[in-house]
Parts: structure tokens; sequence; C-alpha cells
């Protein structure tokens, strides 16, 4: 193989070419990312059979622990959109913060609809009802459309089983259930740093809603929706099993070693869990649609899932590639004890995010480059993990489909998105970083 020198210079050239292929060139990002697993492989002069065996083994490592997972969080999130159980869980939130407070209430909701809902459907799935309260409220849509968005991209980027940070924990093996935990925290901070963004900043520009269907009208239209508890219960079953499983696993041992130990971690592995919200959410159809909910909805579902799976498993693939290069060992001895700390995996994320747009996609990339050089740099898994999708935040621009969803559907121009969707973008990843970056200190 080449040098390590060598093989650190093709890493930055292969990330190079990720950033071109997928972001110039437009190509679909799990081609670009296998295509350059292979390239990066001939380019160390890695055994052309160990290629091969590295990406497959990668892309099947990868989907093997996590797949499961990421179909079953795609077809929660469809049936919570098909129910009305989305909006059920905005309309509790609203009338436990008051109209007066919309701003707050749609960051909160954004924050709860997000974990299983992309973020891009999420906004799309609320957003009359944002321009319903923007008019009710008499709150200018620019702040209603700000603190919507960055709600729904704070848990997107640092909450499982969103597909980001799941991939990013699974390839840096992070206990999930920490993950999760301190990934909440994280988020709350992103979303009221998006939030306070969005009052004491985009509040200053007057744009108003084009409303198609008043406050009251939208009520009507939806007419009985399913429970506040039961709509959150598809999502917070699973978190509270996975939770329990990784607490059950701590050294002290708080549920001992028997029975119990057992029962909590096999219900709290992710799949178990994750299938067991999907049992759940089907209790939220109503009867007349359950024949569709059990074949249109959830293939749809897994059909969502599909290019998901695609780039994480591609992600995986590129991580092996790197996992086994001679760019390790040159790290293991030249770098070592540089205080580049949960810096390094932000910057990578920011630089890829800031490239080629993707969030998802930076955070995947950035977990495979950071796998092996986790041990080096003596880097905690979990908050490496929620650095990264701090990195993925910011900043989004006009290369990230995300920015159109947000300044479109809000009726915002271009020039306005750029001062306020995407420098909030950045607020709200550095401040969930910031908080990142004070958790290492105790941990």
């Amino acid at each position: 193989m080449v040098s390590g020198p060598i093989a650190l210079i093709l890493l930055v050239v292969a990330v190079a070419l990720i950033i071109f292929g997928t972001a110039k060139l437009q190509m679909n990002a799990f081609v670009v990312l296998i295509g350059v697993a292979f390239l990066y492989g001939i380019g160390v002069r890695m055994p052309l059979e160990e290629i091969v065996s590295r990406v497959t083994g990668g892309f099947g490592g990868t989907l093997g622990a996590i797949g499961i997972v990421i179909i079953c969080g795609t077809i929660i999130g469809t049936i919570l959109e098909r129910t009305g159980a989305a909006i059920s869980i905005t309309q509790a939130i609203l009338d436990l913060v008051g109209e007066k407070r919309a701003p707050l209430a749609m960051s909160f909701a954004g924050f709860v609809v997000s974990v299983p809902v992309f973020c891009d459907s999420g906004y799309v799935i609320l957003t009359p009802l944002n321009k319903a309260l923007s008019v009710q409220a008499k709150k200018s849509m620019a702040m209603m459309a700000v603190a919507l968005g960055t709600g729904l991209h704070a848990t997107h980027a640092l909450v499982p089983p969103t597909p980001g940070p799941i991939a990013a924990a699974a390839e840096l093996n992070a206990d999930l259930g920490m993950v999760i935990a301190l990934g909440l925290l994280a988020a709350l901070v992103s979303m009221f740093a998006g939030y306070l963004f969005a009052i004491k900043v985009a509040g200053k520009y007057d744009l108003g809603a084009e409303l198609e269907e008043s406050y009251d009208d939208l009520k009507a239209k939806y007419g009985k929706l399913p429970g506040t508890f039961h709509s959150l219960l598809p999502l917070l079953v699973p978190i509270v099993l996975i939770v329990l499983s990784s607490i059950a696993a701590f050294p002290g041992e708080p549920f001992g070693d028997g029975a119990v130990y057992s029962l909590f971690r096999f219900l709290g592995a992710p799949a178990t869990a994750l299938i067991i919200g999907v049992l759940i959410s089907l209790t939220l159809v109503p009867a007349q649609d359950k024949a569709e909910a059990r074949s249109t909805w959830m293939g749809d579902g897994v059909k969502n899932a599909a290019l998901i799976l695609a780039i994480t498993g591609a992600g995986g693939a590129f991580g092996r590639i790197l996992q086994g290069s001679p760019m390790v060992p040159f790290i293991e001895q030249s770098m070592e004890g540089l205080p580049l700390g949960l810096f390094l995996p932000f910057a990578i994320a920011v630089a890829l995010k800031i490239a080629q747009g993707s969030g998802t996609v930076s955070i995947i990339t950035t977990a495979a480059i950071m796998a092996p050089l986790v041990p080096v740099f003596g880097l905690d898994p979990v908050l490496t993990v929620l650095a990264i999708g701090s990195g993925a935040v910011v900043v989004s621009h006009a290369n990230d489909s995300y920015f159109w969803v947000v300044t479109q559907f809000a009726g915002m121009p271009a020039s306005m998105g750029y001062k306020l969707w995407t420098v909030s973008t950045g607020v709200q990843g550095i401040a969930s970083f910031l908080f990142v970056l004070i958790l290492s200190i105790f941990m």
C-alpha cells in the first residue's frame, strides 16, 4: 500500500470527489459513495479482493445493524402523517403554551414530529397550520417559518431513530440509548437557539402568510384527531425502551443480570423497539383505513426508506475501506495527542454540509471518516455523534433541498432566506456544538 501521508491526501481527494459528484453533477449519493470507496481502495493500493470484501462487508454490516430501524422509523412517520397524529401533537403543544406563543408551539411541534418524520416532510405537513396561526396570532410568517423549520432541523440531525444520527451511532459503536438521551438535550438547545433567532431577528421582517384556510377551518377539516398521548406513544415507547436497555447495561447493573436484565436488553434492542413502535402506530389508524394502512401506507414507508438505506449502506462501505487504509496508523503515529478533540468531526460535517447540501449525507460520510479516528484521538463515541449532527446543521443554503422547502412554502424570497433561514441554521448548529463541548467536560 501507499504511505500514510499519501493515503491522507487521497482522503482529501475522495471527499472532494464526493462533493463534486453530489453537488456539482447532482449524482445520487449512493452511487458516488460506492464509487469513491472503490476508487480510494484502488488509490491506496489495497489488494483488489480486499476492496470488494470491505465494500460488500461494510455495506451489509451497516444495514444489518440499522436497516430494520430505519424502515420501521419511516413507517411510523408515514402513519403519524396520514392519521393526523402529527397535527394532534401540534395542537396539544399549542393548547399548552398558548396562541400568543405560537412560534414556540411550532418550534416544539417540529422538535417532536421530526423524530420519525424527515424534516422536509414535517415542514410540508405542518405548513397549513403554521400559516393559519401566523394570521390568527398576528405573527410574521418569517418568524413562524424559522421557528418551525429550526425545530424540525434540531431533532432531524441529533436524535435517533432519524436515519442520520442512528447511522452515525452504528458506525461509531456509540451506545444508542445515550445518543438518544443526550441528543434530546442537545436538540433542545439547538431548537431554543433557532426559536430565539426567530423571535428576535426574523420577527423584524414583515412577511404575510398566503392563507388558504383559517385556523378554525383547519381544525374543522381534520375533525376528530387521535388523542395526544396516543399519538405520542409510537415515539415514546421505542425511545424509552432503548434508553432502559442502555441503563440495564450500565456497569452497576441496576436491573441485575438475570431475567429482568435480559428482558430489557431484548425489548430495548433498536430493531425490537421500533417494531413495537410500528405495531403501536397501527392502533392510530381508523377502522375504515386499516386495510389501506397495512398495505399502501406501510408500503410507502418502505419505499421512502429505500434511498436512505442505500446511502447509509454506501457510507458503511466507504468507512470500512478507510479503516483498512494506511491513513489510520499514520494518524496514530503523527497526530495522536493533537488538541483537535470534537472540533474535528464538527468541522468535517460543517464542510460537507456546506459543500453538498444534504445533512444526512454529511452525517453518514463524516461518521465513516471518523470511525477509525475516534480511538486515535480518544473521543467519546456518543459525543462524536452529537458533534457530527451539530455540524450537519450548519448551514442550510441553496444546495440544500430543505432551504427551498422552508423558503418556498413560507413565501419567503431567496434573499430573505439567506438572511434568516441560512443564518438561523448556523446559529442553532453552533449552539448545540457548544453544548456538546460542555458535556465533554463532564464525560
